[in-house]
């Protein structure tokens, strides 16, 4: 027999993961944290993914929350390496070749880190996908960077990321944090 409590808490988490999943445009799931009532301090493991001809574009990482602190220059400096998100670095999973930049990129799981800068930021793919914050990252391991221009945007109290992709392969890759976006465009195979 199920306690209550362990019923109230896996009623819970489906009621949330279905909410987030119906508020989401159509090329778009994902768990999104600013859809549930926020109680923790805590940064919440999140994913968001697309459905792309039966694969999936999978982005894992932790979201932390603004909670009234200074983000850029503050919790997160300026002109260093961010895991863009926190704890764990945040992974992309390509079921399929895409390129960024120019660049083709085969079909794999990689970091994604970036640069915050207050005119412009840089967007980086690693290979190395399986580390602790920035403390492991080498630039050697980068298979490409982009330079982007922040986009103003309204508050997202915890960093989230989108995943969008149009009927020709095009997408783009959007985190929205604190009043800053930025986006990195790709193209599929």
């Amino acid at each position: 027999m199920i306690k209550p409590t362990v019923f109230a808490a896996i009623s819970f988490l489906i009621f949330s993961f279905t909410q987030s999943v119906i508020a989401q445009p159509s090329s778009e799931v994902c768990y999104n944290p600013n859809l549930v009532k926020d109680t923790t301090k805590k940064s919440i493991k999140s994913m968001a993914f697309a459905i792309v001809k039966g694969d999936s574009i999978k982005i894992n990482y932790h979201s932390p929350g603004v909670r009234k602190r200074i983000i850029w220059g503050g919790l997160v400096p300026l002109d260093e390496v961010w895991v863009t998100g926190a704890h764990d670095a945040t992974t992309l999973e390509m079921p399929q070749a895409f390129v960024v930049n120019g660049k083709e990129i085969p079909a794999g799981k990689f970091a994604f880190f970036t640069i915050p800068g207050e005119k412009q930021w840089t967007i980086i793919i690693n290979k190395n996908w399986n580390q602790h914050l920035a403390t492991e990252y080498d630039q050697k391991e980068d298979i490409v960077r982009l330079t982007v221009k922040p986009i103003y945007t309204q508050h997202t109290e915890r960093l989230q990321y989108y995943i969008d992709v149009n009927n020709n392969n095009a997408g783009t890759i959007t985190v929205a944090w604190e009043r800053i976006k930025i986006q990195l465009p790709f193209q599929l195979k």
